[in-house]
């Protein structure tokens, strides 16, 4: 009876070089990474409010009465405070101006020691029992924001090869 045999060969030449590749994976350190996302999204949150004048949502901001740039008015209390933070566990951004939720998420304002809120706005002085701020949202994602921090990480990954 002639013997059946088997036989299995394993070239192990390329391992070497795969398993180098796997190591930047396996000792992957995501605090450059979340520091890039983090300052990408502080990136995007300054454009949406010097230039694209729109909720994250796509939904233009409503105009002031004055008809001036939205947001930007005195905007050096709101522009200068968005900031980021980043660690190996997070990417956060956002605005840290004490005021800047009213303009995230609107807000009413009433008059409380006096019967009218009274201000001074496009050159003349007005009295109200109320003032409506709309909220006119700019820090969030949009779907291209999504699709930046996507590409982002894409190129981030592709540099460890």
């Amino acid at each position: 009876m002639d013997a059946i045999g088997v036989s299995i060969t394993i070239d192990a030449s390329e391992f070497g070089m795969a398993a180098d590749r796997l190591r930047q994976f396996v000792s992957f350190d995501p605090a450059p990474l979340m520091e890039e996302i983090a300052a990408l999204g502080e990136s995007q949150t300054r454009r949406r409010i010097s230039e694209e004048k729109t909720a994250p949502d796509g939904t233009p901001w409503e105009p002031n009465r004055n008809g001036t740039p939205i947001l930007t008015e005195t905007g050096q209390h709101l522009l200068a405070s968005v900031a980021f933070y980043a660690s190996s566990e997070e990417a956060v951004w956002g605005a840290a101006w004490e005021f800047a939720h009213i303009h995230q998420e609107g807000a009413v304002i009433a008059a409380k020691n006096a019967p009218y809120l009274v201000f001074f706005s496009g050159g003349a002085w007005h009295s109200a029992k109320s003032v409506t701020i709309p909220a006119r949202p700019f820090v969030g994602l949009s779907d291209d924001n999504r699709a930046e921090i996507e590409d982002l990480v894409s190129d981030h990954f592709g540099r460890l090869r």
